[in-house]
């Protein structure tokens, strides 16, 4: 169906006024009813080579060079006007952030409609009466009221599954899936993964899916192409690929992801294979990096005879809900409701659960980001749940958070310097500027970056360079304990081994206590001592590591360990 050869992109550089080749001479073939997994990560021309496709670069600022036939048709030889006919139709894709796809002042159901309209050339009604047969289809809870809701309105997996109803919407040959299950719940994503399989089959569609996350691709794909910088590296069978990878970055890219079913000290990383320090894929499960069980119970007993650094009593958060005239109180979102638990020196504890469990809330209530409606927050002995704004700013030093998304927690107008220095200033510690400067690099150097980075803006850094960023500034004031909240979701499978290998590092050498939120439970079991599972709210279970994975007692947590891909 799709045959694309000698793929080569370059895009136009303005400020260096140079040509730099993002895809490089690259070759596959996609066949009816069939699904091809590209992976890689982060720059290594996945997206950009699926635009290609779809003709959606700009082509003043793109080069174009090879071939793409669809159906032995040349896409690249076709003028604007002739490739709309294919775009939408006969080829569609669903992009990575539905947030961005979907136009905000619009509902989802206009926006599905009209590109029934558009392709199909029917009536408003028709439009419509087909875009809830699709909302049916992709398993959308009460399509009549989503087609009259506003992007905002709704979850991030109902957003995903708007935006799969859209792609679907002019029955497509080929649907081009771009990372959309990144940033997901693992129940969500899994749920995604069996929809997009199920229409497939009924459809007779064939699917591009492209992911960083080899775990994920292989729930899916029937063929896989490897790409690392512009090339494809390795293709194949999904069985031959993922049973006997041959290519140094494959190998890394499926150990770099955490096993719920392994205790390691640290995480291998693609470099670590790239530069031969590793040459075979199971080579980083040797003995020495393997945690024993006496390590364990001695990290244990040092950790739990400790006295508590952190007591949550009763801890509640409710939301009023407004009705009628009057707005009076009918209900309360209980966002956080009665919790209870206690968290140790130098012990990380995991924090799991679907998206709207509570966990985030839960974490900036803690920090009184958020006040709570009642129940006690006790922090190293003093309680301070109800203190005043001197003292909790006071108290903002020992207290740090790490936020899920580092781009949107750092001010784009500073340096990356500025915004770690920042704490330090309004702080008043250190004697001068001078010295402040000196901690700033130190910190830049202690989180894997360099000191010419300094002046350096976020736009300028990778989406894991700017985690580092974040965890430097959180460090800045030396807390003694962090919460991370979603901080390593978004990232690619190996910058995630990267940034976890660098907290528990961290947390060594400072002897830092955390609280780490996540949705992935594989990701938590690596990191965590302890693991709490939160639904609507509550604790679900709570238990060691491995005790919440080997026997879960609630069918929620069963739910949540079911959904991790490969499992």
């Amino acid at each position: 169906m799709l045959n694309v050869e000698d793929l080569s992109i370059d895009f136009f550089n303005q400020e260096e006024k140079t040509w730099f080749k993002a895809v490089k001479k690259i070759s596959f073939k996609v066949k009816e009813g069939t699904v091809l997994g590209i992976v890689g990560e982060s720059g290594s021309g996945k997206s950009v080579t699926s635009f290609s496709i779809m003709r959606l670069h700009d082509e003043k600022s793109a080069k174009i060079s090879g071939d793409i036939d669809f159906e032995n048709i040349s896409l690249l030889n076709l003028s604007s006007n002739e490739i709309r006919q294919f775009r939408g139709n006969q080829i569609s894709m669903i992009f990575q952030e539905p947030m961005t796809s979907l136009n905000p002042v619009f509902t989802c159901g206009y926006q599905v409609a009209e590109a029934i309209i558009l392709h199909q050339k029917v009536s408003k009604a028709e439009a419509k009466r087909q875009t809830i047969a699709l909302f049916n289809e992709v398993q959308l809870p009460r399509p009549e009221k989503i087609f009259e809701s506003y992007p905002h309105q709704i979850s991030g997996g109902q957003k995903q599954r708007v935006m799969i109803a859209m792609a679907l919407s002019c029955n497509p040959k080929l649907l081009i899936a771009d990372e959309p299950t990144t940033a997901l719940d693992v129940t969500v994503q899994k749920t995604i993964l069996q929809l997009l399989l199920k229409l497939k089959e009924e459809r007779n569609m064939a699917m591009i899916f492209i992911s960083h996350d080899l775990g994920v691709v292989n729930e899916i794909a029937d063929e896989v192409a490897v790409m690392y910088k512009g090339e494809i590296v390795e293709q194949g069978s999904a069985k031959m690929i993922f049973e006997n990878p041959q290519h140094p970055y494959t190998k890394g890219l499926l150990a770099c992801r955490p096993s719920p079913a392994l205790q390691l000290k640290k995480l291998p990383v693609v470099a670590d294979f790239l530069t031969g320090k590793i040459d075979d894929a199971s080579a980083h499960l040797q003995a020495s990096n393997q945690l024993t069980e006496t390590e364990i119970q001695l990290r244990r007993k040092k950790l739990y005879d400790q006295e508590p650094l952190l007591q949550i009593k009763n801890l509640c958060k409710w939301y009023p809900i407004h009705n009628g005239f009057f707005g009076k109180t009918t209900d309360y979102v209980k966002a956080v409701d009665q919790l209870n638990f206690n968290v140790f020196p130098g012990e990380t504890l995991g924090l799991v659960g679907e998206s709207g469990c509570g966990k985030t809330t839960l974490g900036r209530t803690i920090l009184r980001l958020i006040e709570p409606t009642s129940g006690s927050i006790v922090f190293n002995g003093q309680d301070i749940t109800h203190i005043g704004k001197p003292a909790l700013r006071k108290l903002r030093k020992d207290i740090q958070i790490i936020f899920q998304d580092p781009y949107a927690s750092l001010n784009p107008k500073l340096s990356i310097g500025q915004s770690i220095l920042e704490p330090l200033q309004v702080h008043n510690l250190f004697d001068n500027e001078a010295d402040r400067k000196k901690r700033v690099l130190e910190l830049l150097q202690k989180v894997g970056l360099k000191e010419e980075h300094f002046n350096r803006y976020p736009h300028e850094f990778s989406g894991g360079q700017r985690q580092r960023v974040v965890i430097a500034r959180a460090l800045a004031l030396e807390p003694k304990f962090i919460i991370c909240d979603e901080s390593v979701s978004a990232l690619d499978v190996s910058v995630q081994a990267q940034v976890l290998n660098l907290i528990r590092d961290l947390q060594r050498e400072f002897g830092l206590t955390y609280i780490f939120i996540s949705h992935d439970l594989a990701v938590v079991k690596h990191i965590s001592d302890r693991i709490l599972v939160m639904n609507k709210g509550k604790i679900e279970e709570e238990g060691f590591s491995e005790q919440i994975f080997n026997a879960p007692k609630a069918a929620y947590t069963k739910k949540l360990i079911e959904a991790i891909p490969g499992s």
